[in-house]
């Protein structure tokens, strides 16, 4: 019987640091991206699309595609925030 609650307390262990702790961390990581955005900031959505974030409510965002194209979604479609290349360098 406690050898028995011994193994079903390690598979709970085990699930909860292979499964939920990875999906906790990605989750705070998006919400302090999504926080921290900006206008002017380079972002990619979810998509694939880039763009410069050109005006911000709430929960919209209207990500400038291409001179006079904005594009107006929700802020939870950007992926990720680019940062610019500040080395001097080009890459190639």
């Amino acid at each position: 019987m406690l050898a028995t609650l011994a193994i079903y307390a390690v598979i709970i262990a085990v699930f909860y640091a292979l499964v939920l702790l990875p999906q906790q961390r990605r989750q705070k990581a998006t919400r302090q991206l999504l926080a921290a955005l900006s206008v002017g900031d380079e972002v990619v959505l979810d998509s694939g699309i880039h763009g410069f974030i050109s005006e911000m409510d709430d929960t919209v965002v209207w990500v400038e595609v291409a001179p006079d194209v904005d594009l107006k979604v929700s802020r939870s479609a950007i992926a990720s925030r680019l940062v610019p290349n500040t080395t001097g360098k080009e890459e190639d």
